[in-house]
């Protein structure tokens, strides 16, 4: 490929218009994901627990946007002294922007822009956390664990990364567009709530049988799935971070390109699969099957061919389909397959990079196993502490009733009969 001509690299403040302008049209692809995840989840749970699903999606889109700005931002970027091993740090907060008509040229963006873009993948993370454990949490202990997911946990994860701390300096970790550090962290923060917390009431039947519970509305869940789609060129296109150059846009196409693609081929495999094992293609398989291959693609969506963006997606479709029943063996409840396609997707997505990205296996391995180890313990303590002081389950009589009725007292479908 010819190299790019100087007359072809815009000038600075031409620059960060356009980069700025990345990072707002990414970021509100981003937000637009809050409401994939809300009509995923609303879809997958039963109808008597749909509105309790919109109001902690909502909810806590809300608390992650406070949090991250009074001091979650600052975690995340503390600004670590060089040579530091960077393991944890906090510069001043609640963060600000910059003042009214007011413009650093030297940084190549508006910081509100990218405050902005960091964020909503800070919601992103409390959004996995959501749909594994929906139908059996109470509303305020829910948000009392988005509150410190979003505020502290995450952050940390962050600042070892893209903040420029210990597995950025160390060990050389890469994760484009946050497969660990976004996905892995709220796989985590869900697989630990899921245990500690329990299986819904009836889930799981004494000689072993998994008591299926169809969710209420599969249109909406597919509705869901393809906004979630949508919002991934957001997610992992403007992670490129720059727009200010000919050949910054063209990488920005090619993630594009390479995100769509790895999604298909999650789906199709997944399809396939569940045809083969089953006899009968499974439409929940499907869209969880879209859902890995994007999350698989996510650490590394610059680097690979189309092939190999085909594949690494594929083998996300892989996971999902053994690993949801695989779940159900050891009695771990996960209402949407959230902890196969954002847990164990994004573990392969993050070793995959060091095939296809400028990583090594040993670097990738040691990110995943820090971020399991800080993030499950972290969370272990908020749940229990929250399950032996509040508690966290609404008794079985509500939660046979339904969420709605008992936490929020609107039904999503009252002139139907509750299932």
């Amino acid at each position: 490929m010819a190299a790019v001509p100087d007359a072809e690299v815009v000038a600075g403040g031409t620059a960060y218009i356009l980069n700025t302008l990345l990072f707002l049209i990414g970021g509100f692809l981003v937000m637009w994901m809050a409401a994939g995840f809300a009509m995923l989840e609303a879809g997958l749970v039963r109808s008597k627990n749909t509105s309790t699903q919109c109001i902690k999606n909502i909810g806590l889109y809300s608390i992650a946007g406070l949090m991250f700005w009074v001091i979650g931002y600052s975690i995340a970027y503390p600004g670590f002294a060089e040579g530091s091993l960077g393991l944890f740090g906090v510069s001043g907060f609640p963060y600000e922007m910059q003042a009214v008509g007011a413009a650093d040229t030297e940084t190549g963006y508006s910081v509100a822009s990218d405050w902005f873009f960091q964020m909503v993948f800070c919601a992103t993370t409390a959004s996995i956390v959501s749909g594994t454990v929906a139908e059996r949490v109470k509303i305020v202990p829910f948000f009392i664990f988005v509150t410190v997911l979003t505020a502290v946990i995450y952050p940390v994860v962050v600042s070892w990364e893209w903040g420029g701390g210990y597995l950025d300096s160390v060990w050389g970790f890469s994760d484009f567009a946050g497969s660990t550090l976004v996905h892995s962290t709220g796989g985590w923060a869900a697989l630990v709530g899921a245990i500690i917390i329990g299986a819904r009431v009836g889930r799981y039947g004494p000689d072993g049988k998994v008591n299926v519970f169809p969710g209420a509305n599969i249109p909406l869940a597919t509705l869901g799935t393809f906004i979630l789609w949508l919002g991934w060129f957001g997610f992992n296109g403007a992670s490129q971070l720059a727009m200010g150059t000919v050949g910054d846009v063209s990488d920005v196409s090619k993630i594009f390109v390479n995100t769509n693609m790895a999604a298909a081929g999650g789906v199709v495999v997944a399809i396939i699969l569940t045809q083969v094992l089953y006899k009968k293609a499974d439409v929940t398989m499907a869209l969880n099957g879209a859902l890995a291959g994007l999350v698989s693609i996510t650490a590394e969506p610059l680097a690979p061919s189309v092939g190999q963006s085909i594949l690494i997606g594929g083998v996300g479709g892989v996971i999902v389909v053994f690993a949801v029943p695989m779940l159900d063996k050891f009695k771990i409840d996960d209402v949407v397959g959230a902890i196969p396609v954002h847990l164990i997707a994004g573990i392969w997505g993050t070793l995959i990079v060091a095939w296809t990205g400028d990583a090594t296996f040993v670097g990738q391995l040691v990110g995943v196993l820090l971020t399991a180890v800080w993030v499950s313990l972290a969370s272990a303590v908020v749940w229990l502490a929250l399950k032996y002081t509040i508690g966290v389950r609404p008794s079985e009589e509500d939660e046979v009733n339904g969420l709605d009725r008992a936490e929020i007292g609107v039904e999503a479908y009252p002139e139907f009969a509750r299932s």
